[in-house]
């Protein structure tokens, strides 16, 4: 039996790909390197990335910490932010892009970290609740944190638009803003 070609084409939306080759050439330009830590999105940002021909100029590395274990032990997260802000939250994310950046060669990390459902939610954190943060080095390690809350209707959408979101604050002089795609700001 003979096996069917692969198909040939985008492995992930338009879109996504459209913004990731924009991360690559301005990155590129700008001589930076990225470091990604990941949960909700589980790997998608640096899939995107690395969609990209010539992306391993610019993406350093990527960890999936997916669980709170692996947050600890991979990032260096303390328990005492878990226990006491919980996974997603600010300080969490703020905790795991720093200890992507310090533990790479990096010149920015950006971590994500989320509720994309469709079950996990709370009435403070409800299914949507994203958070992200970056970090850039020699920075002074200034927190730089956002919490978006994405209504996409589907655990694909909502990885989707935080993929979108985190992917934007990966462009060189990039302030992320409340018209992010899909992003209904919630401070």
């Amino acid at each position: 039996m003979t096996e069917a070609p692969m198909e040939q084409g985008a492995l992930l939306p338009d879109e996504i790909e459209a913004l990731a080759l924009r991360v690559v050439e301005e990155n590129r330009a700008a001589g930076r390197t990225i470091a990604l830590a990941e949960s909700c999105t589980g790997g998608l940002v640096a899939a995107a990335l690395t969609e990209i021909p010539g992306s391993s100029a610019v993406l350093d590395r990527g960890y999936v910490t997916y669980s709170n274990g692996a947050k600890m032990e991979c990032l260096g997260v303390s328990s005492e932010i878990i226990e006491t802000f919980g996974a997603v939250s600010i300080a969490c994310v703020w905790a795991m892009a720093k200890g992507a950046l310090d533990r790479s060669g990096a010149d920015v990390a950006v971590a994500i970290s989320g509720v994309a459902g469709p079950e996990g939610g709370t009435a403070l954190k409800p299914v949507g609740t994203v958070v992200f943060a970056k970090v850039e080095r020699g920075d002074g390690s200034k927190p730089d944190g956002e919490l978006r809350h994405f209504d996409g209707g589907s655990r694909a959408a909502i990885r989707r638009q935080a993929t979108l979101c985190a992917l934007e604050l990966l462009l060189p002089d990039q302030v992320a803003s409340d018209d992010a795609p899909g992003a209904d700001s919630n401070p």
